[in-house]
């Protein structure tokens, strides 16, 4: 059984205060964010520099464990027109890799132009280069693992909605 879900299959899965861990995968960083046991907020966490598989797998396991998480929202960087190229490829390696190492739940959330936002959004703040290459990963994972929480959030209303009426 595979520990893959569409985030409508997690939402039936989830306990009551589950965290979340939104990861922006690059080549060189892992960006990390996690939420607030409510599921509302996405916070920035950490950068991971990419070392060798193992031991960012080790770091990453280690992080997981310490804020109790239950699923990671993993960041799925397809082409503008919804296709996959390389990055799509190499995120899926990944967790394919991954997946056997724990009995954290995956989710794949569309991550289209979540650099792009996080970036323009700390030039408008007037950050530096240097302060906005510091933390442009965990912000995007933060993005990321935003708009699934969103998500979530719209599935449990429109849950409630269906037993209410």
């Amino acid at each position: 059984m595979t520990n893959v879900l569409e985030l409508t299959d997690l939402h039936l899965l989830l306990p009551r205060h589950a965290r979340l861990m939104g990861i922006d995968l690059g080549t060189k960083t892992i960006g990390l964010a996690t939420s607030d046991i409510e599921r509302r907020f996405a916070t920035p966490l950490e950068t991971i520099r990419r070392i060798k598989f193992g031991k960012d797998v080790d770091t990453l396991l280690a992080l997981a464990k310490k804020h109790q998480i239950f699923a990671f929202v993993m960041g799925l960087p397809l082409n503008m027109d919804g296709s996959s190229g390389p990055r799509v490829q190499a995120t899926r390696a990944f967790v394919r890799a991954l997946e056997p190492l724990t009995q954290i739940k995956f989710v794949y959330w569309d991550e289209r132009l979540s650099t792009a936002a996080v970036t323009r959004s700390l030039i408008e703040q007037d950050a530096s280069r240097a302060k906005r290459a510091e933390v442009v990963d965990r912000m995007a994972a933060a993005y990321i693992l935003q708009g699934a929480l969103d998500r979530l959030a719209r599935l449990v209303q429109d849950q409630y909605d269906l037993t209410v009426n």
